[in-house]
């Protein structure tokens, strides 16, 4: 669970499939150890895919800041850059994707979106 970092980017492949990119930032938060050290709160980034009904209601409802509740498989790739080095980018195609709290619900029609499970 997490909240977006900015809006999805929402793109349309093959006959029409919607494809949605999101960043998610999930915080461990800080504490204090009884030393009295203070440890800080880390946030990760994550990047996550969305398919066709999910991806299409990323477009119309989720939007930056919003909290969401993302399960899925982590998928990595590369691809070499402009300059000719291999990056890396490791993914969350998601498979159970929820709004779970949004800066403002309106027109939004519940605070879930569809199960995008199937893949073709």
């Amino acid at each position: 669970m997490g909240n977006l970092g900015k809006d999805p980017d929402v793109r349309y492949v093959d006959k029409g499939v919607a494809v949605a990119q999101l960043a998610v930032a999930t915080t461990e938060r800080g504490y204090e150890l009884e030393s009295g050290t203070r440890v800080p709160d880390r946030t990760e980034w994550h990047n996550v895919v969305l398919w066709r009904q999910a991806a299409e209601f990323a477009e119309k409802y989720v939007h930056k800041g919003d909290l969401v509740y993302v399960e899925g498989r982590i998928k990595t790739r590369s691809y070499d850059d402009k300059k000719g080095i291999t990056r890396y980018v490791t993914e969350i195609w998601a498979d159970t994707f929820e709004l779970v709290g949004s800066r403002s619900n309106a027109g939004a029609p519940s605070n879930q979106s569809p199960n995008p499970g199937t893949r073709q």
